[in-house]
C-alpha cells in the first residue's frame, strides 16, 4: 500500500514549499525520486499523482513539491488553483532552482527520519521543470540519474521585442487557457536571466552533465518543440543519453487537467521511466 505523506517545509528566504512524499513500505532503503512541475503547473495536475503512485510501487521514494512562486494556494482544494497570482508574477528561474536546492537539503538533513537512500537521488522534471533539473543536476554532484519530460533546453525564449515591450511596461500578462486567468509576470523574470546568464544557462549545463539521463519528448508538442528534446540529448556526454520522441502526441501526453484518466502513450512512458530507473 502506498503511503503518503504531506507537509509544508520552508526554502532559504522563508516561503513555503508544499511536498508531498509517496512510497511504499520496505525494509531495504529506497532510491529517492524528485519531480519539478513546469510552467502554469503544479505537483497535483492531472495524472502527475497517478504517475507519481506507479514510481512508487516500482520501489521508488517519490518527492514532488509545488514552487514557492508556482501561484497556487497553500492547502486543501487551493493546492490545485491558482490563488496566490502575486507570488506568481515574482517568480523567477532562480528561485525555482533554489526551491528544488531547499527540498534536497531537507531530504538529507532528514535522511534517518524516513526509509529513503539519499546516495541515490534521481530528478525528474516536465517542461520549465525539466530545465530545472538539469541546470541542477550540473550544479550538485549529489545527483545520480536524470529524466527529462517536454523539457525546454533553455530559458530565454522571448524575442528581444518582446522583452523590450516586457521591460518598458514592467510586466506582461499571458493567459491561463484552462482557467481563463490572466497571470501577470514581473519583468524581474528577465532581470534574472540577464543577471544569473551563466548559472541558467541550460546547454552549458548539459555540457557537465556525466550520469544517465533519459529524454522523452512528444513530435506533437505545440508547446515546446521535439527539437529541444534533440539538443538536450546531443549537448555534452551523448554516450549516456536516451532520446525518445513519441509519435502522435503532445506535451502533456495526452493527460488533460482535471485527471480524465491514463492512455497508452502515458502507460509507456511511465514505463519507460522504471526501466530507465531501475537499469544498473
Amino acid at each position: 500500500m502506498i503511503q503518503l505523506i504531506s507537509q509544508s517545509i520552508k526554502n532559504k528566504t522563508g516561503n513555503n514549499i508544499n511536498i508531498d512524499f509517496r512510497y511504499v513500505e520496505s525494509s531495504e532503503k529506497l532510491p529517492v525520486l524528485i519531480f519539478c512541475h513546469g510552467f502554469k503547473g503544479f505537483k497535483d495536475w492531472g495524472g502527475f499523482p497517478y504517475m507519481f503512485e506507479k514510481f512508487a510501487e516500482a520501489g521508488f521514494f517519490v518527492v514532488s513539491f509545488n514552487f514557492s512562486h508556482n501561484g497556487v494556494g497553500e492547502s486543501g482544494e487551493d493546492l490545485k488553483n491558482f490563488t496566490r497570482l502575486d507570488l506568481f508574477a515574482k517568480n523567477t528561474f532562480s528561485k525555482e532552482l533554489d526551491d528544488l536546492g531547499s527540498v534536497i537539503d531537507f531530504l538529507e538533513i532528514n535522511a534517518e527520519k524516513y526509509n529513503y537512500n539519499f546516495s541515490e537521488i534521481i530528478l525528474a522534471g516536465h517542461s520549465r521543470g525539466g530545465g530545472i533539473a538539469i541546470l541542477k543536476t550540473a550544479e550538485d554532484s549529489r545527483i545520480s540519474k536524470l529524466i527529462a519530460l517536454a523539457s525546454v533546453s533553455d530559458f530565454d525564449r522571448y524575442t528581444e521585442q518582446r522583452k523590450s515591450e516586457w521591460k518598458k511596461r514592467g510586466f506582461v500578462e499571458v493567459m491561463n487557457t484552462r482557467t481563463k486567468q490572466l497571470m501577470r509576470m514581473d519583468y524581474s523574470l528577465i532581470e534574472d536571466l540577464e543577471k544569473n546568464s551563466e548559472r541558467l544557462n541550460i546547454p552549458k549545463a548539459l555540457e557537465k552533465i556525466d550520469i544517465p539521463v533519459l529524454v522523452i519528448h512528444g513530435r506533437e508538442d505545440l508547446a515546446v518543440d521535439f527539437s529541444d528534446a534533440e539538443i538536450i540529448c546531443n549537448t555534452g556526454d551523448k554516450s549516456k543519453r536516451k532520446l525518445i520522441l513519441v509519435q502522435n502526441t503532445g506535451h502533456t501526453f495526452g493527460i488533460v487537467h482535471p485527471f480524465e484518466g491514463s492512455n497508452p502513450v502515458f502507460e509507456n512512458i511511465i514505463s519507460e521511466c522504471i526501466n530507465f530507473l531501475k537499469k544498473l
